[in-house]
């Protein structure tokens, strides 16, 4: 190479040099930069700073309404003053409104002259409702799938109640996910049948542990043209019932108003930090902006939101540029109806196998103890690193599943996207999860920063790894249903993930 040619060769270097340093550092994964990562995240109140904003200031959440619109503009604000890439993919999103909502025991067995009772209820997403003045009907008790069809010549025209209670016992031994499976059957698909059997509404008890006569609402399978008037009757009034049609019949009046609305406009808020040599290739991690209209949402899942938008201000913060690009998504609408997750998949399936992982945190802001992978035994060795940086902080338990499916990573997840999830203490997550009481003062501030340290290094990990970790194994054949992985994950007893059947 003679001078002439050498000169042109060295600007070129040196202009590659300063634009790699204007991008940030790439010290990829170095037990020392993923001790940064996760240490820089701990020692944060970012993330806890972010949760009072959306919570306080904005309030609940659910799709269609204000809130949600004012959601998305303040995450996608924010995350453009982290510096991140911020696109506003649209969505189309059921728009339910609640209406009045009122029952009271007018008869019942031994029911003293004048007497009525109030029963604290909540109408479900989706459900039908009444006249406005009401319906009085005879109330049918029934405790499983069984009961109801043996009692069909009762159903026609009742009032239907599945009085099944959550198993707050099996919660508290790191069940929480299977109990709640167990008892949100009755609140999905219970309504659904009542009305296929001729009832004239339905009932659930709340699904939930907290007995402080608080109602926990969700969505049902009601279908447009046999929408049922539906609601949730607080524990306490659930047996209440149930005590009094021992004793004879039960007749009740109730009124339930919602409106179900044309599909609303609204987003997915979608935020890049860009990455270097592999920008083209996705880790995506994130949680779900829209929240029930009882409370604030701060558990279910402005916590999930703000450990994600936490990680975009680590990496900020440290300068730091991974190999892969990491994308921030707060998904809109994955509580009654998940069109934001529907959505971006529909938008990004031709490129699916450029996301080479997605994290999701979506079960509440307890303890996490380390992860859900949804990867091959073999991959789950490649982890090892990640493993190690997470462990001092005593999240180094890992767990292997064939399907992790979190709630928006559904289609991702089928597409062979890698899943992940913290693995959580979720023992008390049901005594909050769509209740009034899901606010901003349930949220343990140093529990929020672990959160965001484990999505915010195993995001870095992700991002710069060498090897591929291979795809899902949602297709996989059949295998034992998940294995507890390498030392700690004893520790995680008393942290199970809960169902994704919202």
């Amino acid at each position: 190479m003679n001078r002439r040619t050498r000169l042109p060769v060295l600007t070129i270097l040196a202009a590659s040099l300063i634009a790699s340093a204007a991008h940030g550092a790439t010290p990829g994964n170095d037990p020392a930069a993923l001790a940064k990562v996760r240490d820089t995240a701990l020692q944060s109140d970012y993330a806890y700073q972010r949760l009072e904003d959306l919570t306080d200031l904005v309030g609940p959440r659910l799709s269609g309404s204000p809130g949600a619109a004012a959601a998305v503009k303040q995450v996608a604000d924010e995350l453009r003053k982290l510096g991140a890439k911020v696109t506003l993919q649209p969505v189309k999103v059921p728009h339910w409104v609640r209406g009045a909502e009122a029952a009271s025991l007018v008869d019942y067995k031994g029911r003293p002259e004048g007497v009525t009772q109030k029963i604290v209820l909540a109408a479900l997403g989706g459900s039908g409702a009444t006249p406005a003045a009401g319906i009085t009907a005879r109330v049918v008790v029934v405790s499983s799938f069984d009961e109801l069809k043996a009692k069909a010549a009762e159903v026609k025209g009742a009032i239907v109640l599945f009085d099944v209670p959550f198993d707050q016992r099996m919660a508290d031994r790191g069940l929480a996910g299977t109990a709640y499976g167990q008892a949100v059957a009755f609140r999905g698909a219970g309504p659904r049948m009542a009305a296929e059997m001729g009832a004239s509404a339905a009932l659930v008890r709340a699904v939930g542990g907290a007995a402080y006569r608080i109602v926990h609402t969700g969505a049902t399978n009601l279908q447009d043209g046999a929408r049922i008037p539906a609601a949730a009757v607080t524990i306490e009034d659930s047996m209440l019932i149930a005590r009094l049609a021992k004793r004879g019949p039960v007749t009740m009046h109730l009124t339930l108003t919602p409106q179900i609305l044309p599909d609303a406009d609204s987003f997915n808020v979608i935020a890049d930090w860009q990455g270097s040599d592999k920008a083209d290739e996705i880790v995506l991690v994130s949680g779900h902006l829209d929240s029930w209209d009882l409370a604030t949402g701060a558990n279910d899942d402005a916590s999930g939101v703000v450990s994600a938008m936490e990680v975009i201000n680590t990496l900020r913060k440290l300068d730091y540029r991974p190999r892969r690009t990491i994308r921030v998504v707060a998904w809109m609408n994955e509580e009654n109806g998940g069109r934001g997750g529907v959505g971006y998949d529909a938008a990004y399936q031709s490129t699916a196998e450029k996301h080479f992982a997605a994290y999701e945190d979506d079960n509440g802001s307890g303890r996490p103890f380390g992860l859900r992978a949804g990867l091959s035994q073999a991959s789950m060795k490649l982890l090892a690193p990640l493993q190690a940086a997470l462990y001092p902080m005593g999240a180094g338990a890992l767990r292997r599943e064939d399907v992790v499916g979190s709630g928006d990573l559904h289609a991702l997840e089928k597409s062979g996207v890698p899943s992940f999830e913290p693995w959580i203490d979720s023992s008390d997550y049901f005594n909050y999860h769509h209740t009034p009481a899901d606010t901003f003062d349930k949220v343990d501030p140093d529990n929020l920063r672990r959160h965001a340290a484990v999505m915010a290094t195993t995001a870095w990990f992700l991002a710069n790894m060498d090897q591929p970790i291979g795809r899902s194994n949602i297709y996989a054949s059949p295998a034992p249903a998940a294995s507890a992985v390498a030392a700690g994950a004893n520790a995680a007893g008393n942290a199970g993930g809960p169902s994704k059947a919202k």
